[in-house]
Formats: C-alpha cells, sequence, structure tokens
C-alpha cells in the first residue's frame, strides 16, 4: 500500500472516530461542497480528501486539519490539558458543577488527548458526580475505571478509585458492599508490602467511616487507631487530618466526647494548614455538633461554628453536607431556647436532603418534632415522630439505626409521651442487638420467678 493510501485510512480513521464522539452523524458534516458518500469514502479510507474539504471537516468538528491529517495537535492538546488543570482546581474548591462542565468538555475531545489526560478527566468528571449527588452515574463511572486492566492495584489512581467507590455505596445506602470494596482493597495493599502513602491512608479513613455507618464501632476503632500509627510515623498533613478527623467521628458514636473534642482540635490544627474550603467546614459541622454533646455543653461557640461552616458549605458542600449543617444549627438553637429558628433549620434540612430515607434525614425530622413540641404544636409534632419511624424501618439495622431510634424515644419522652417513648427505646435496643423476653412469657420460665 503506498503513502498516500496510508495517510488516507488514517485520516478517515480519525474523522470517524471525532465524529463519533461528538455525537454527530455523516449528514452533519456534509453541506454542499461535501457529500454524505463522500464523507463516507473517507472515512472508509477509499478517498484522501484535498486540503480544503479537510479544513472544512475539522471546522465542523472542532480540531485543527493538522489533527485530522497526522494525528497531532499540540495547541489543542496544551488547550485542553489546560482546562482539566482548571477543573481539577475546581473540585479541589468546591466548585463541582463547573469542574464536572469543565472535565466532560475535555472527554468530549478524547481522540485527541493522551490516554492519561482522558483517565484524569473521567476520574474528575465520576468525583464531581459524586460530589453533585449524582451518585448511581458516579459509581458506575468508579466501577468503569477501577475495574479497567489499566488501573494498576496500589497505585495512586487506583487507591484514590478504590476510596471513590467505597464511599459513593455507602452514601447510595450499601453498607455491605461499601465495606468490602474497602476491606479487599487494604488486604491488596498489606499484600503488595508497599510503603504506606497519603492515598492508601485515605483509603482507610474512608474504611474506617464505613464501618461507622455500619455500627461497627470495634472495627472502626481498630482501624482509626493503625491509621494515627502510620500517618504520625510518615504521613502527610492531608493523611494526619483525614485520620484524626476519622477517629474523632468513632469516639464520638462510642460515647468518648471528651476524647472525640481532642481528636477533633487535633484534625482542626492539621487542617489550619491547608485552604481546602470544603473540608474547613465540614470539620467545624463534626465540632460544632461535638460541642453541643460534651458535658457542659457549649451552644453559642457551636452555633457559631455551624454558621459559619453552612456559609462556606452553600457554595462548596454537597446536598447532604449542607444539610447537616442545617440539622446541627437546628440542635444549638434549641439548646439556646431558639424553638422557632431551630423549625427553620430541621425543615430546610430535609428540603435539602429531598426526603429520602435515610439517616440524616430521620435526624432532621427528630430536631424538628423537638422543636414542634416546644412551640406547642404536638400533633405536627407527633406526625413527624411517626413520619421518622417509618422511614428509620426502610434502613438496614444495625447501631446506627439503633442511635436513631434512641434520639427519637428521647424526644417522646421528654415531651411526656411514655408509651410513644417505650416503644422507640426497645426497638433501639431490639436493633442493637439486645431483644427483650418474648411478649407472652409464662411466668414458670422467668428466671427466679416464685412458684
Amino acid at each position: 500500500m503506498d503513502s498516500t493510501a496510508e495517510d488516507g485510512e488514517g485520516t478517515g480513521r480519525r474523522l470517524r472516530e471525532l465524529r463519533r464522539a461528538r455525537g454527530l452523524k455523516q449528514q452533519d458534516l456534509a453541506s454542499d461542497d461535501v457529500s454524505v458518500s463522500y464523507i463516507s469514502l473517507i472515512e472508509s479510507g477509499k478517498r484522501t480528501p484535498s486540503a480544503a474539504v479537510v479544513a472544512l471537516l475539522a471546522e465542523r468538528l472542532g480540531c485543527t486539519p493538522g489533527y485530522l491529517l497526522t494525528g497531532q495537535d499540540d495547541t489543542r492538546t496544551r488547550e485542553l490539558e489546560l482546562k482539566a488543570a482548571f477543573a481539577d482546581l475546581s473540585l479541589h474548591n468546591g466548585a463541582d458543577a463547573e469542574a464536572l462542565q469543565a472535565f466532560s468538555e475535555v472527554l468530549a475531545a478524547a481522540p485527541v488527548l493522551p490516554e492519561a489526560t482522558v483517565r484524569r478527566a473521567r476520574l474528575g468528571q465520576a468525583l464531581a458526580l459524586e460530589r453533585l449527588g449524582r451518585l448511581e452515574a458516579a459509581a458506575q463511572a468508579l466501577t468503569a475505571l477501577y475495574e479497567d486492566p489499566r488501573c494498576v492495584a496500589g497505585s495512586a489512581e487506583w487507591s484514590r478509585l478504590a476510596a471513590a467507590l467505597s464511599r459513593c455505596h455507602q452514601a447510595l445506602g450499601d453498607q455491605v458492599l461499601s465495606v468490602e470494596i474497602g476491606e479487599r482493597a487494604l488486604r491488596r495493599l498489606d499484600q503488595l508490602g508497599l510503603e504506606a502513602t497519603d492515598d492508601h491512608i485515605q483509603l482507610g479513613a474512608v474504611l474506617v467511616g464505613c464501618y461507622r455507618s455500619r455500627g461497627d464501632l470495634a472495627k472502626a476503632r481498630l482501624v482509626a487507631d493503625r491509621l494515627i500509627r502510620i500517618a504520625d510515623d510518615g504521613g502527610g498533613r492531608s493523611a494526619q487530618r483525614e485520620t484524626y478527623w476519622n477517629a474523632a467521628l468513632v469516639a464520638r458514636s462510642q460515647g468518648r466526647i471528651d476524647e472525640a473534642l481532642a481528636l477533633a482540635e487535633r484534625a482542626c490544627a492539621l487542617l489550619a494548614e491547608s485552604d481546602h474550603l470544603r473540608h474547613h467546614a465540614l470539620l467545624r459541622t463534626v465540632y460544632g455538633t461535638l460541642l453541643l454533646s460534651c458535658e457542659p455543653a457549649d451552644p453559642e461557640r457551636a452555633h457559631q461554628l455551624l454558621e459559619r461552616s453552612h456559609a462556606q458549605l452553600v457554595d462548596v458542600g454537597t446536598p447532604a453536607e449542607q444539610a447537616s449543617a442545617q440539622t446541627g444549627l437546628a440542635w444549638a438553637c434549641l439548646r439556646l431556647d431558639r424553638a422557632a429558628e431551630a423549625r427553620q433549620h430541621a425543615s430546610r434540612a430535609l428540603a435539602l436532603l429531598r426526603d429520602e430515607p435515610r439517616g440524616e434525614s430521620v435526624e432532621a425530622r427528630a430536631v424538628l418534632a423537638h422543636a414542634q413540641f416546644a412551640e406547642g404544636e404536638d400533633q405536627q409534632a407527633r406526625d413527624t415522630l411517626r413520619a421518622a419511624a417509618q422511614q428509620l424501618r426502610q434502613l438496614p439495622t444495625d447501631r446506627s439505626s439503633a442511635a436513631a431510634w434512641r434520639r427519637i424515644a428521647d424526644v417522646w419522652h421528654r415531651h411526656g409521651h411514655t408509651a410513644e417513648a417505650g416503644a422507640a427505646y426497645r426497638q433501639a435496643l431490639d436493633d442493637a442487638g439486645l431483644p427483650g423476653l418474648p411478649a407472652a412469657t409464662d411466668r414458670a420460665g422467668v428466671p427466679g420467678a416464685a412458684r
């Protein structure tokens, strides 16, 4: 085959690939000067287009004539790589919608880009989808990248993908799969015998969060303690911050509030060296809610921290993260005897969560009911708590659900509804794995009963 024929085949192949990448049909490229049949002949390599035709087709495809002819377009490639860098920066700063748009524009031109840039954009696009709450699309994109044979186990990309995929399934409510992905990835790292990197430590931190969400606090603490030792020995600031942050959440879940505050303060000190606005806001949310749980509580300071957190999360946080800050503000307002404000914050949290059956929605309803009781709206409060219980029954049964039942029970009890409180307390014990005696127990079968 002569060189002209080879050039024609290459041009035709690039024309076809770029047209399909743009979502165009052959007729979309046709004009008075170039027929559909002629475009088909070019794509099949049976015709070599003139310079004028190449220029016309390149204009319609948004590339340079040089790319169609040779496959090389340094100017366009540099522009797209700069756009990918801008998208990374947007994602880092919490401008998730901007990042998604930029990554999508880069991927639309994938045929002219190096494979490394394409994979970087695909990962960024998936992370932006996750941040925007489009979890199913994010999980699908992350799975495709993670299972790609070119993704090498133990690499930084592989660790980021494993962490993101585990985190995404946790947010989707699949606690079993989220833990399985994290555990399998950490086992693989142990088998490889690689020195722990920040990416590896952050993968472990995600697994700690999954354990905590599932209510497996013993495992969460074991992994968190191990990660703190590794991070303190040689991890970067980011890895240390992540481990202390997650360890604080575990300590809070176990009721070790003083320890949780100390760990959170350590995370705050490490975070002071970072410019990551979203992480600053999220840690303020955690620290603010801890200040409401300790004795004595500090609702004024908690309210200040949560207000600052929410103001930043409006710009850089996900709806669920904004809702968490709103729920925290509602509890702080109740501690400050500002029931009307508490009600507003709780209602905003529910609106952000779209009334989906999830633990965050149950928590928001509990504080809303508390505020409604405080304002004398008993019937509305009872309806709100019943709605919370109905949602909670749709969630997996574990220590997290037990804690949510306990919260509902406390609200019932606080406002004098002892029968409803008793039923919720019993459900909390059942979910925690502590069922009571059967309802119809024969007296003779009760240990210590008189005969």
